[in-house]
């Protein structure tokens, strides 16, 4: 009834939103208002790409369990005590494919393990293998299965590492999880520097001052998870990003211009040397071998002349000549800790070492490379790498649902009991000092061109804020129409 006998009173303007505390003439506190707009808009736009790669992530941390469980007959035999030389192996395998010429081999790492036999395929994608099991003991064939990458995931893994990777659509896919892996660290550091002030601020408020609602609860939920997982969150953005399309390559140049990229041995047999390869390069397609691959006694030749030089690790993989007058290569090809990745290149006919690449003259920035991106595949240190890896994903997500749900209880929807609050300020970011808001937008132009897909989603995100915001201004101060008062006059 007051809304009918007062219809221009209810009409008013609403008076200016006000300034969040500290944010006088001075600018001060604009830093921390912007922050939490941006914190704000990263959780509400960017959030569902951060819970889709959280929960693709945590599935993909389990696949190294979940492959020996479900391709246990390709993967497992009973322990052999004497296997079968390497090169009946190799024979066993190249009959079953009809005679195709392998492009790698990995012999059985332990004595319940298979040999693998990788052939290329033309009617495979790339980066795809036809993968021939081989018996150790016996040289019955396990099983004939598409494997992918340098780490030889088998389907059900590759699947799944495509779903975290690219949602299953290839390259397009691949946007989303850019976007996730560049917003991840800013939206961890942002929840940081507005945890850490609201810790100060309670700290010097009236208990009875401090709500005690539910939404106060998972803020604190919110806040206190991030904190603890900032470290895991701020390992996986990095390690993501080194995977990514844009900025992936970004990241390759930097390495490379600091020399930090993976050496490598070099195969020719003139003492020419091979270019450093980026860590990502064994998920490269394999080149069909010469017909020197074609005996399967080489095998053996190599094999022997790799354990008696640096090789020591149980799992390698033997890759015989890409084309003619070049070296066969064995790597070290495991990644659990303290696995290495010492190489060697060696030419059969001479039975000499033309090249090699000792782990323990690698560069500090290769090593941790290596180790870092074993770890966010959960390889590095086995099951518990998993685990955890499956613990930080349940928490992301878990930030992330909530982050939805405190939104919903602020939002700003007149006459609702679950508008708590004042949302987050808008346009603290132009009230600045002028030195402070150059520092920032140089800073932001700095990380968008290292990280397109960011800069440019950030761009939006503060256009999409200003146009909202004068949106609402025009609306709030503009006449009312007479229209609308006579209609409420009835």
């Amino acid at each position: 009834m007051t809304l009918l006998a007062n219809p221009q009173k209810s009409r008013q303007p609403s008076p200016p939103e006000a300034a969040p505390a500290g944010n006088g003439p001075d600018g001060r506190g604009w830093f921390r208002a912007f922050l939490l707009r941006l914190h704000f808009y990263a959780g509400i736009l960017a959030g569902p790409f951060l819970f889709v790669a959280a929960v693709s992530g945590g599935l993909y941390a389990i696949t190294p369990a979940l492959e020996q469980a479900v391709h246990a007959k390709e993967l497992r035999v009973p322990a052999v005590a004497h296997p079968l030389p390497l090169s009946a192996q190799v024979k066993t395998a190249m009959d079953s494919a009809g005679g195709a010429t392998p492009i790698a081999v990995r012999p059985a790492p332990g004595s319940e393990d298979t040999t693998r036999v990788l052939f290329a395929d033309p009617t495979l994608g790339e980066s795809e293998y036809r993968t021939v099991f081989v018996h150790p003991g016996t040289g019955e064939i396990r099983g004939d299965l598409t494997t992918y990458g340098s780490s030889g995931s088998l389907p059900t893994r590759t699947w799944i590492s495509n779903l975290h990777r690219s949602l299953n659509l290839g390259e397009p896919g691949r946007i989303y999880s850019e976007l996730a892996a560049s917003w991840l660290w800013v939206v961890a550091l942002g929840g940081l520097g507005l945890w850490i002030g609201r810790i100060r601020r309670r700290r010097i408020s009236s208990p009875k001052a401090r709500p005690a609602s539910g939404r106060a609860r998972m803020v604190w939920l919110h806040g206190t998870t991030g904190t603890v997982l900032l470290a895991a969150f701020l390992f996986l953005s990095a390690s993501g990003l080194t995977w990514s399309a844009s900025a992936g390559e970004n990241i390759t140049k930097v390495r490379t211009s600091l020399g930090w990229l993976t050496p490598t041995v070099s195969t020719s047999l003139n003492g020419e040397a091979s270019a450093p390869a980026g860590d990502h390069a064994g998920h490269g397609s394999g080149s069909a071998p010469t017909g020197a691959a074609a005996d399967p006694a080489t095998y053996d030749t190599v094999e022997r002349i790799a354990r008696a030089d640096i090789i020591t690790a149980p799992m390698v993989d033997i890759k015989p000549p890409a084309k003619a007058g070049t070296a066969w290569t064995v790597t070290e090809a495991g990644r659990e800790w303290p696995a290495t990745a010492s190489a060697v290149a060696i030419d059969p006919d001479s039975e000499k070492v033309t090249s090699r690449a000792d782990f323990k003259d690698f560069g500090l920035a290769a090593k941790l490379t290596r180790w870092a991106i074993a770890a966010h595949m959960g390889l590095l240190f086995g099951l518990p790498n998993q685990l955890v890896l499956l613990a930080v994903a349940a928490g992301l997500a878990a930030m992330v649902v909530w982050g939805y749900v405190m939104w919903w209880k602020r939002r700003p929807t007149r006459g609702s009991a679950w508008a708590v609050g004042r949302p987050a300020p808008r346009g603290a970011f132009v009230r600045g000092h002028w030195a402070g808001v150059l520092a920032a937008i140089t800073a932001m132009v700095l990380v968008g061109m290292f990280l397109p897909l960011l800069g440019w989603s950030l761009l939006a995100f503060l256009l999409l804020d200003a146009v909202i915001g004068e949106a609402r201004r025009r609306r709030r101060y503009s006449p009312e129409p007479k229209a609308d008062v006579a209609e409420a006059h009835k």
